[in-house]
């Protein structure tokens, strides 16, 4: 309890700016444990879709059966939003005359890459932001102990009897910032890299799924054109 009161202490003590330095690295924390729990729910969430739908996929379910089921939702997100932009297009290709097995296909994997390109910006959200508080907020820190410190020097300069007594607490309040910047980078550095490989494994596997559904779709298509 009374390491709590003498933070509040040096914070109430420290110069204007070492406040508002204090202040904005606190504003970065928040945001930052904010952003940290609704990626972890988002990329949690993701993850379980993609192994309930793979193993509907997977489990011998028609496809047109599937993507009325799919479509019929209102909010379509990950995997499923891949398999409707691609089942959409081929269906669409599949009418045209003049189309072939390969034009079929590369439109369907285009639409999927489009999709894909949009799940993965989605799946990035707040994952930037992090990056920059976890590279910039101990440099913010560091800005204010500087600026703490430099106060308590001049202050000294100014008396005749110098003691340790007399710069202790500026270079406390100082040092405090230092420590709000490391309290706000370290949580979000460690965040970032976990939830960027988070995202690179769901990317790798929409990847895959892509690719394993546009071979389905164009031993489908040649099927029906030899028939």
């Amino acid at each position: 309890m009374s390491a709590e009161i003498s933070i509040l202490d040096l914070f109430l003590q420290a110069s204007l700016l070492v406040k508002c330095v204090m202040l904005v690295l606190l504003g970065f924390s928040v945001a930052c444990w904010a952003m940290i729990f609704q990626r972890r729910n988002a990329l949690n969430s993701a993850q379980q879709q993609l192994k309930a739908f793979e193993d509907k996929f997977w489990g011998g379910t028609d496809l047109s059966k599937l993507y009325s089921e799919v479509s019929a939702r209102q909010h379509i997100t990950g995997i499923e939003s891949l398999f409707v932009a691609g089942f959409k297009e081929f269906a669409r290709l599949r009418k045209s005359s003049l189309s072939t097995p390969e034009s079929i296909v590369d439109g369907t994997h285009r639409a999927m890459r489009v999709a894909l390109s949009r799940e993965v910006d989605s799946l990035e959200t707040s994952l930037p932001f992090m990056a920059t508080v976890g590279s910039i907020s101990p440099y913010i820190g560091l800005f204010g102990t500087v600026w703490g410190i430099m106060n308590s020097f001049i202050a000294l300069g100014a008396v005749k009897q110098a003691t340790l007594a007399m710069v202790a607490p500026g270079i406390a309040e100082a040092l405090v910032a230092t420590a709000m910047g490391l309290f706000a980078a370290i949580p979000a550095v460690m965040a970032y890299n976990r939830f960027s490989h988070h995202v690179e494994r769901l990317e790798n596997s929409y990847g895959n799924f892509m690719e394993e559904f546009s071979s389905i779709l164009q031993r489908q298509s040649a099927a029906e054109q030899k028939a």
